[in-house]
């Protein structure tokens, strides 16, 4: 197995992740500094500044319900709260696709990189679901619009048409196949309103359900085994 997708393996980071860790030269197998595309097998001890990493038994994949507050990132000196924090886990564990602060709902935290890295490709066109509330009633034409793709300049790139569906005067869902910056954000701020409330119901074949807020659950099997496969990967 090539060595960063033995480190992807064990949690560490995702491959892009252990491909800087290497060139750094922090990562060491059996006491050499580890190469870009140098192999691991069976016996070999890998270690990461200084610290020895073992492949787990199984890895974990967690649904977490994060609350409105807290950041996804795992250092940030202005954050009042961060995700990695709020998580009780022996292992680490890292998120697969972020939420801003100010958005609740589900979020996918896991100790396999390489699961990591295929549900983050947008070119596998991986859903997700989103609860979405604006500032004032929003007509079916600017529904139709954010629905077809938007324009966004600041990121000068248009949306990728997505699925809309109307559930109150100001409020919808949305089904998105990508993941651009503040995204939901940006594309009704371009149609003149203000996001007041967002959150992601589902990403793929896993949903929210009834999980409560700050809270989290480890996937039942056949739940783990349909992501895996929807990103390509055995378990």
């Amino acid at each position: 197995m090539r060595i960063n997708k033995y480190l992807a393996k064990c949690g560490i980071c995702s491959r892009r992740g252990a491909d800087e860790l290497i060139l750094k030269g922090e990562v060491m197998i059996d006491g050499k500094v580890a190469s870009l595309g140098d192999e691991v097998s069976s016996g070999m001890k890998v270690t990461v500044s200084g610290r020895e990493i073992l492949l787990p038994d199984e890895t974990i994949v967690m649904a977490y319900y994060k609350p409105v507050g807290v950041t996804c990132s795992e250092k940030d000196p202005h954050a009042d709260r961060l995700v990695i924090d709020e998580i009780s886990s022996e292992r680490r564990l890292t998120y697969a696709g972020r939420l801003d602060r100010d958005s609740e709902g589900l979020l996918i935290m896991t100790d396999d990189g390489d699961l990591i890295d295929a549900m983050m490709r947008g070119s596998h066109f991986h859903e997700k679901e989103y609860e979405v509330r604006v500032n004032k009633i929003i007509s079916d034409i600017e529904l139709e619009k954010l629905a077809s793709g938007i324009y966004l300049e600041e990121l000068d790139t248009t949306t990728r048409p997505c699925r809309v569906v109307r559930t109150s005067g100001s409020s919808f869902t949305m089904v998105l196949t990508q993941g651009l910056n503040r995204q939901i954000r940006r594309m009704c701020e371009s149609l003149g309103y203000k996001v007041e409330q967002l959150k992601r119901t589902r990403v793929m074949n896993v949903t929210l359900g009834d999980l409560q807020v700050g809270a989290s659950r480890i996937l039942a099997p056949e739940e783990k085994k349909t992501l895996y496969s929807e990103c390509g990967l055995h378990i």
